[in-house]
């Protein structure tokens, strides 16, 4: 019946019930568990899913290399949760913010029987939601059963697993002519992803030619540096230069993609801000949240490029890996070129680490 949600639908809803602290039911195969996010975690509800059975903790690989615990499952670590622990012990395992102030968190008792894709689909689903990468599991015998029970949302990772590894297909809403400082000639369209994510916008300048190669930018969203004018970065004088450049070519097309902190999002960016002010680098910060170097989807640039009608591009970037998935998604790169504007005092080693850790080209 159309009416029910599809499974699209029902990982948006469970995104959104992770974000509000809402468990979540999953399942595979015979196996079922609750997950919970634990950033916004009550005591109340722990205290509930207690009640159901033995909680354990699902860590990223990154963030358990930070604790000295065992990732047995590869890229991440299931922990047994000690029966007094509460809320607070939950958050100081997956907020690294007074690491340095209690560095010795263990000893842990790390898990290595059974399969760990329900841990695994649950640490997705929390990245998903911009939430720290942890969450909390209760193994329960009959998962869809419970759902019922409880007006749950229930996710079957057979069924999803093929929407969870996809791009989502994006559809454009709306586009208006829009006049600004770089050229009056601009337009602004507005794409829309299937599976409810954040919208991503493209600005194109003047008519660019469909059949030529098209001056264009994947810039990703920095709250920071675009609209504030942070000296960290040099995301917001980017933005400015490419839009400068295209329109004294006369054409191009700047995509804004809503990817915050690299794909983290703005309050995890901020968690890394203030690692950095720690002493750590941009990776390391990253690392000790338990996020990877880069968690950016870039062929969302690419879905729009293609929707928009152009198969070659000149691609205004520094960074290497932008090239490599533009033609990975069948656009051609006809140019790389370099960006290279914004450098500041207070920037200085925040390049050298995007330079030496992340290859861009400096």
């Amino acid at each position: 019946m159309t009416l029910a949600p599809s499974i699209i639908e029902r990982l948006a809803r469970a995104r959104g019930d992770l974000r509000m602290g809402v468990p979540v039911v999953l399942t595979s195969g015979t196996q079922a568990a609750l997950a919970v996010a634990v950033e916004p975690l009550s005591p109340e509800r722990l205290a509930d899913l207690r009640a159901l059975g033995a909680p354990e903790l699902a860590l990223t690989a990154r963030r358990a290399q930070t604790l000295r615990a065992i990732a047995y499952d590869g890229d991440i670590v299931r922990l047994a949760v000690p029966e007094a622990a509460q809320v607070d012990w939950l958050g100081a395992m997956a907020d690294p913010a007074d690491d340095l102030d209690m560095p010795m968190k263990g000893p842990f008792r790390c898990l290595r029987d059974g399969p760990a894709d329900l841990h695994r689909a649950a640490i997705r689903l929390a990245k998903d939601a911009h939430l720290l990468p942890a969450a909390l599991l209760v193994p329960v015998t009959d998962g869809p059963a419970l759902a019922a029970r409880l007006a749950l949302t229930l996710i079957d990772l057979a069924e999803a697993a093929p929407e969870l590894s996809r791009a989502s297909p994006l559809t454009e809403v709306v586009s208006a002519r829009l006049p600004m400082v770089a050229s009056e000639a601009g337009r602004v369209h507005i794409f829309r992803p299937e599976d409810g994510g954040e919208e991503h916008y493209a600005i194109e300048i003047g008519q660019p030619d469909r059949s030529a190669p098209v001056l264009a930018r994947l810039h990703s969203a920095c709250f920071t540096g675009d609209v504030l004018g942070s000296l960290k970065c040099d995301c917001g004088p980017q933005l400015n230069a490419a839009l400068r450049q295209m329109g004294a070519a006369g054409a191009g097309v700047l995509l804004y993609l809503n990817q915050e902190g690299r794909g983290i999002g703005l309050a995890n960016k901020m968690r890394a801000y203030a690692l950095q002010d720690q002493g750590f680098d941009t990776v390391e910060a990253n690392h000790r949240l338990g996020f990877e170097d880069d968690e950016r989807d870039f062929r969302i640039g690419a879905g729009i490029l293609r929707a928009l009608g152009f198969s070659a591009v000149r691609l205004l970037t520094n960074n290497p890996r932008k090239l490599a998935m533009m033609e990975s998604q069948g656009l051609a790169v006809a140019e790389r070129v370099p960006l290279q504007v914004g450098q500041t005092r207070q920037n200085a080693a925040y390049l050298a680490t995007k330079a030496a850790k992340s290859g861009h080209l400096l």
